[in-house]
């Protein structure tokens, strides 16, 4: 299934996301929200709710900052998440920081968070089409 990658989806998605096997690395965050703050759009926060402490993580709609991403799920994915229409999907990339004299950033393609906007329920995937993509891809350099 294709997906859409527009920023700002046109229906946001609930308060409360069910991540119910986690992010990879982070499986005992099973819960989420997507904060978006006006200033710092293109950039959204992710906020992982665990068992004793939150995470957070910085996260884009990645369409308007890379317009040619055109991203592609697995079918039993798009099942876990009951996707009927890709216009039930949203998608968020993590992004990744360094700081220094080489400061960069990179967003994470192959690896996505696909959230169900109807149902609450998320998951992140690696993408049928994940060769055409890198998993840090250069998002801004300095």
């Amino acid at each position: 299934m294709k997906v859409s990658s527009e920023l700002i989806s046109p229906v946001a998605p609930p308060d409360e996301i069910q991540l119910p096997q986690g992010l990879v690395g982070f499986t005992d965050y099973t819960h989420f929200s997507v904060i978006y703050q006006e200033d710092q759009l293109p950039f959204c926060w992710m906020r992982l709710h665990g068992p004793e402490d939150e995470l957070h993580f910085v996260v884009i709609e990645p369409g308007n900052v890379l317009p040619d991403y055109e991203p592609e799920i697995y079918d039993e994915d798009a099942a876990y998440l009951e996707l009927k229409d890709p216009a039930d999907a949203m998608m968020i990339n993590i992004v990744t920081g360094s700081h220094g004299s080489q400061a960069s950033a990179t967003v994470n393609l192959t690896g996505p968070v696909v959230i169900n906007r109807r149902t609450g329920r998320a998951k992140q995937v690696v993408l049928a089409n994940h060769a055409v993509y890198s998993a840090r891809h250069p998002l801004v350099t300095g």
